[in-house]
């Protein structure tokens, strides 16, 4: 009788958020590197998370993401993947998850970055994590990682159909003419000078997604800026938003193609806050829906898995 198979271990990462109210000093204290965060900025912080339920929903919604995923990769009966949940700022952390996936006896992990750009200070900080957990459990189990996958043809046809819909909020006579206004999380500017690959990627969802909406007039802005005195990433989707009413607009459509799921950043930032400066500008400003733990999303990451696997088999 032979040994049974040694799964391979599929480990999700994404930044994580406090999971209620009491945790979002502890949260913001992970998030600064250690730094105690100012008491009015933690006040702040605390109301945005109290405005949109109470806590991060992008934990619940990338576990039910995993559990779908594992799911599917073990439909055909081989029952050979484990899908995993770890984070960079908030329980479960990447090295408390890589405890637990050490358990499974795993043949192989795969990690991959819930954002679809890549970055040193962010997708990269993810890898590093896993670096340091294998380090402090002197683990030889062999770890590669999915890349770049910003241009993946399910993740923007997914992008582009969830535009669709939400255009059909518009009234019917102006859809045509409503911008959408794309945007990205900002990043500190000295990423340029890094030669950090996050900018072009983020262009190259935004060009990917444009090709396929025919003649929507569309624009682009980095949202969510640091409150740190270093220069971020720019346009501000704020003056953005001021410009499109400058021109005449009266409808905008927002489109976070940084983004995979909801978090405070589109449920507040975009939802609360930005609908309420276009509202005082007499204009209507919607947003698409997130992608999610939805099938659209589960299939790309399927697909990736899969080409990954690929990739080292060939490389093997």
């Amino acid at each position: 009788m032979s040994a049974p198979q040694r799964p391979t271990a599929i480990l999700l990462m994404a930044m994580g958020g406090p999971d209620c109210l009491e945790n979002v000093e502890p949260f913001l204290l992970d998030v600064r590197g250690g730094r105690p965060t100012p008491p009015e900025l933690v006040a702040e912080i605390r109301e945005r998370y109290r405005a949109t339920g109470g806590k991060s929903p992008a934990v619940g919604i990338t576990q039910s993401m995993a559990r779908t995923l594992e799911r599917r990769l073990n439909e055909s009966g081989a029952d050979r993947y484990r899908v995993y949940v770890g984070l960079r700022h908030w329980h479960p952390f990447i090295k408390e998850t890589y405890a637990e996936l050490l358990k499974a006896d795993p043949d192989h992990v795969i990690g991959m970055c819930m954002a679809p750009q890549q970055s040193s200070l962010s997708t990269g900080a993810y890898r590093k994590k896993v670096e340091e957990a294998r380090a402090a459990f002197q683990s030889a189990v062999p770890v590669s990682y999915v890349g770049s996958w910003h241009t993946h043809p399910g993740l923007i046809a997914a992008i582009v159909e969830r535009i669709k819909q939400a255009l059909l909020k518009f009234p019917a006579d102006v859809r045509a003419s409503v911008p959408v206004l794309f945007t990205a999380h900002s990043l500190p500017e000295r990423i340029v000078a890094m030669k950090d690959p996050y900018p072009e990627e983020v262009k190259g969802t935004v060009e990917a997604v444009r090709a396929l909406l025919g003649q929507q007039p569309t624009t682009f802005a980095y949202q969510s800026q640091g409150r740190s005195s270093e220069p971020w990433l720019g346009p501000t989707v704020e003056s953005k938003l001021d410009a499109l009413g400058l021109e005449g607009h009266r409808h905008v459509l927002v489109a976070p193609i940084g983004f995979i799921c909801d978090h405070v950043e589109t449920l507040f930032d975009i939802d609360i806050e930005l609908k309420q400066r276009a509202a005082a500008q007499g204009m209507q400003l919607e947003r698409m829906a997130m992608l999610n733990d939805q099938p659209a999303l589960v299939e790309t990451l399927l697909d990736i898995v899969a080409a990954h696997e690929s990739s080292l088999c060939l490389q093997s």
